[in-house]
């Protein structure tokens, strides 16, 4: 519960007061893609304060949106409950919102592959992916590695590096269909303002093995328009 109440009933400000508190969302955020120890949420977080971390943590707990949870082989993590699950779809409608106006990184600003995980399924087409064949792609974007799976209108990633956290998906069998690499500039593919070609041109983007002509789907199966675009 956030230390001061806004002294409104009201749904919207019952939310902020849970959830609203500097890096509780992005805590959030992380433990969408799975159940963490205290020591991966710190990596995935590097900026946060330990003692703040700490403390959201036992917030979101007494908020009934976070337990935590025994699990074998690696002692206690944290997850989200029920209750805080269905903040996913908040979460990724927040994504879709924000991603509109981001502009270039600013120095010092870090891609985790937590975040990246959560980009794509925020960036995720599930009706266009539905009318396309599978594919499989391994995306490399700095030092995160992502296996991004689709069949249809379902979508799985998993982490290949960093080593994913312990209590993260199986390694994934068989090689990718495309491996791609990419920097922050791909978030201009994502959008649209960049075709495959031309990011390739720009050095946005590079086919290191594979299908390159896997990116068209690539392109139609993530997308999130700018601000302003027609719906």
């Amino acid at each position: 519960m956030a230390a001061r109440s806004y002294g409104q009933y009201c749904g919207v400000t019952n939310a902020v007061e849970l959830v609203g508190e500097r890096w509780a969302m992005l805590i959030v955020r992380d433990l969408l893609v799975g159940p963490r120890r205290y020591t991966d949420l710190k990596q995935g977080l590097p900026r946060i304060p330990t003692n703040i971390l700490s403390t959201r943590l036992k917030e979101l707990q007494d908020a009934g949106v976070v337990r935590r949870v025994p699990l074998m082989n690696c002692g206690l993590v944290y997850e989200l409950t029920p209750y805080g699950r269905g903040l996913e779809d908040i979460v990724l409608a927040l994504g879709r919102w924000g991603f509109q106006s981001m502009g270039d990184p600013g120095e010092g600003d870090i891609v985790t592959a937590d975040s990246m995980t959560m980009a794509f399924r925020t960036a995720f087409r599930a009706d266009a992916a539905a009318d396309l064949p599978p594919a499989d792609y391994e995306v490399h974007i700095g030092e995160v590695v992502l296996r991004v799976r689709v069949a249809g209108a379902e979508l799985s990633i998993i982490q290949l590096s960093p080593p994913a956290p312990p209590v993260g998906g199986r390694p994934p069998a068989g090689r990718p269909d495309v491996v791609i690499a990419a920097g922050p500039g791909i978030r201009h593919v994502i959008s649209g303002a960049l075709s495959p070609g031309e990011a390739i041109d720009q050095d946005v983007l590079a086919v290191v093995m594979g299908d390159a002509s896997l990116l068209e789907r690539f392109v139609a199966t993530f997308h999130i328009p700018p601000l302003g675009a027609a719906a």
